[in-house]
């Protein structure tokens, strides 16, 4: 398999907030944090056995970071998994702090692949990268507690798109 051009029978993505709206913020060490993350490895070994080979994540701060480390421990055991990082637009850590573009880099540097949408950040480079994103799965996981934004926008759009989606709960 190409891995620019996966099936999408095999690819599954992620959506999920930002720190930002978690309610342990930037705590990872908070036992909410580290239930989601263990929800989310396991969702992802889940879509595995049901023969996804292929992960694509957004590449933003708070789940989608646990999302890629999750992938990343998971081919780890199955060195068949390609992971790609979709960044919408080059310059997206560039405001962030220095810890998190160090992760950040870290992160994509580890991926197989990326792709970039958008050279500058644009008002709609976010949703491109959603829509790519969920446009190239079958599947779609997402940590989600019921509040308007991105992460709804995502799974709304995938809902419409016929994908499989397997929805895990942020603890308040």
């Amino acid at each position: 398999m190409d891995e620019k051009h996966a099936s999408k029978a095999v690819t599954c993505t992620f959506t999920g907030h930002r720190e930002g709206k978690l309610p342990w913020g930037r705590n990872e060490d908070d036992p909410r944090c580290v239930s989601l993350k263990k929800c989310i490895y396991d969702a992802a070994e889940a879509v595995y056995r049901a023969g996804a080979r292929h992960y694509v994540c957004g590449m933003a701060t708070g789940c989608d970071m646990y999302f890629c480390e999750a992938v990343l421990a998971l081919r780890e055991e199955h060195p068949e998994i390609m992971l790609e990082a979709a960044i919408p637009c080059e310059d997206q850590s560039a405001r962030w702090p220095e810890a998190l573009r160090r992760r950040y880099d870290r992160l994509v540097s580890e991926c197989d692949f990326h792709t970039v949408l958008s050279r500058r950040y644009t008002p709609d480079c976010m949703l491109r990268r959603n829509r790519y994103m969920v446009d190239a799965s079958a599947w779609l996981i997402a940590a989600y507690d019921g509040r308007p934004g991105g992460t709804r926008s995502t799974l709304l759009y995938a809902l419409r798109q016929g994908l499989e989606i397997i929805q895990l709960p942020v603890q308040a």
